[in-house]
């Protein structure tokens, strides 16, 4: 699908690496100006440095040390955005960490709540800092990162499973808040990426995450997993005009035929497909579980 984003001015946080620096990657190359944070300063200046070649005239490309679970952080990143760039066309919310691995009841619990404050908090206060020039312009793409834990259980890693559910609720319901302000709001499930935190799971072992779980990611290492090209070429779409009009979903870089989405703007307004939704008895053809 052919998109551009020319012109339009981008913050992607976790974009030091893996799959927030493939998306930063494809922004530059789709014409967008782009502020990349992350946490460690010295891979940010790597990633600036690898990038700023295919800058055209007029695009910039900026870095921002930043903690996206601290407030005065994210509102740091984001007025200094404002003050050089003028304007925030999208957010991509990206930054996110797998958290404690073992039974719940046994892991460290301050490791825990810094998952959720990671993952959730810090997407949450991202979102409540660019959503006033957003919708003061009445125009904006917020596009979150989820992965299997918002729509499976993940045993033995729980603070990343309760936190990625947890953040798509959150955009669906932020599409609604924002819907009259021509804000469009979605989550993109990427797949099994070959990234850091699959690396933290075979370090962990599977007396941490479990045998099938180790034993799955092993396959996954072995295979090369899912490309970072996938996650990052809907991002693109989701940032673009093209993708005007689509908010409230989840979705699937591998599985969902998103280009054609456009074409279908009505069914996906008034439809509940591509959400997280309480499956019924009624939806698997018992007759005896509800009325």
């Amino acid at each position: 699908m052919a998109t551009s984003l020319h012109g339009k001015v981008a913050i992607v946080t976790g974009a030091s690496q893996g799959l927030g620096l493939e998306i930063s990657r494809q922004y530059v190359n789709a014409g967008a100006s782009i502020v990349m944070c992350a946490r460690n300063g010295d891979l940010l200046l790597k990633a600036q440095t690898e990038l700023r070649g295919g800058l055209a005239p007029g695009q910039t490309l900026d870095i921002a040390q930043a903690d996206v679970s601290n407030l005065h952080s994210v509102e740091q990143v984001v007025d200094a955005t404002l003050q050089r760039l003028g304007r925030i066309d999208v957010l991509v919310n990206n930054a996110g960490i797998y958290g404690p691995m073992g039974p719940s009841e046994e892991v460290n619990w301050a490791q825990w709540t810094r998952t959720i404050e990671i993952n959730l908090f810090g997407s949450i206060l991202m979102c409540r800092a660019v959503l006033p020039t957003m919708k003061a312009r009445n125009a904006g793409k917020i596009i979150q990162l989820s992965g299997g834990g918002a729509t499976s259980p993940m045993p033995r890693i729980s603070a990343y499973a309760v936190s990625k559910a947890a953040i798509v609720r959150f955009a669906e319901t932020l599409a609604e808040e924002v819907r009259e302000f021509n804000i469009d709001v979605n989550a993109i499930a990427p797949g099994a990426l070959n990234t850091r935190m699959l690396d933290d799971v075979l370090v962990a072992g599977p007396e941490k995450v479990g045998q099938v779980f180790f034993d799955k990611s092993i396959k996954q290492k072995e295979s090369g997993g899912t490309g970072f090209d996938q996650g990052a070429n809907v991002a693109v779409f989701l940032a673009s005009d093209a993708s005007n009009g689509i908010t409230g979903k989840l979705i699937s870089a591998v599985w969902d035929n998103w280009e054609q989405w456009p074409e279908h703007i009505d069914e996906l307004r008034t439809s509940d497909v591509y959400t997280l939704r309480r499956i019924a008895g009624r939806d698997r053809g018992f007759s005896w579980g509800d009325k």
